[in-house]
């Protein structure tokens, strides 16, 4: 399966996962000390929702659509909302100019001693993803497959960090693939930030992965899970386990969740869930 994102690009699990992003990416940038940042599935870096593919699926409105104005929202929900929308730039007709994926978030929200690595396998996508990044020395674009690139690209020379894998779910055997890159990398790189991003589509498969993490060394492992309720055969359910999340992201994850949940419901049964995984 040829995997396009500008499908889907700006749906509700992008927003729940970006928006997460953004709260990770404000956590390193407190310190003085630089990071690293390593996105092992970058895609094109940004998508334009006016465009054929987002217009025939129309999932944006869905998600990102939504939060054209954040009226209704609890005042802890709307601030910490405020850094992902401004990474997500105006509004016009209700839809962003350009809906930034995680490499074009980072690269916003990256100081100048800050350095990212975006690996993108799909040739047509990488070319897209060079060109976007081709002036900012603070980033090297690589045509690769992160899940083999991501053990090499571990530990950085700046010992802080972000790894996020957020693979696009086309291979029968994806989240063994997610668990065993991750595996590889944390072995490495143990005090690392770890985002896993997950599509909830057989519930078996997902039992397993987490059961993978579980039993995994990781010291602190948090699974965060979105669904927007309803029924049908589109994806409803999407999560995202971090590890070694930064002691305020619970919390901050609660905020937002609760409100997404009930902000980008489509039926019954949306909700947020937060289990720790491993660790107290």
């Amino acid at each position: 399966m040829n995997y396009r994102h500008a499908f889907h690009a700006g749906n509700f699990a992008d927003v729940f996962k970006h928006a997460l992003l953004v709260r990770l990416l404000l956590y390193l940038g407190r310190k003085d000390a630089p990071f690293r940042i390593v996105d092992t599935h970058a895609g094109e870096g940004a998508y334009d929702l006016s465009g054929d593919e987002a217009e025939r699926t129309g999932e944006w409105r869905g998600g990102i659509g939504r939060l054209a104005e954040l009226s209704g929202a609890t005042e802890p929900a709307a601030a910490l909302l405020k850094p992902y929308l401004e990474c997500v730039g105006p509004f016009v007709g209700g839809r962003p100019l350009l809906y930034p994926g995680s490499p074009l978030i980072s690269q916003r929200l990256m100081r100048a001693k800050d350095r990212a690595i975006f690996c993108e396998l799909r040739p047509d996508a990488f070319d897209a993803l060079a060109r976007r990044f081709a002036r900012d020395k603070r980033v090297k674009a690589i045509n690769l497959d992160g899940y083999t690139g991501v053990g090499a690209f571990v530990p950085p020379v700046e010992r802080r960090g972000l790894v996020l894998i957020d693979p696009p779910f086309e291979r029968v055997d994806e989240f063994q693939a997610l668990l065993d890159s991750f595996l590889t990398a944390y072995r490495k790189w143990p005090t690392g930030t770890y985002a896993l991003w997950y599509p909830v589509k057989d519930p078996a498969q997902v039992r397993a992965f987490i059961e993978g993490i579980r039993r995994s060394e990781a010291r602190r492992a948090l699974r965060l899970e979105l669904s927007i309720g309803g029924s049908g055969d589109r994806l409803n359910r999407t999560g995202l386990i971090v590890v070694n999340p930064p002691y305020v992201f619970e919390d901050e994850s609660r905020e937002i969740g609760a409100y997404l949940a009930q902000r980008l419901a489509q039926g019954q049964g949306a909700e947020l869930l937060i289990e720790t995984l491993t660790g107290e």
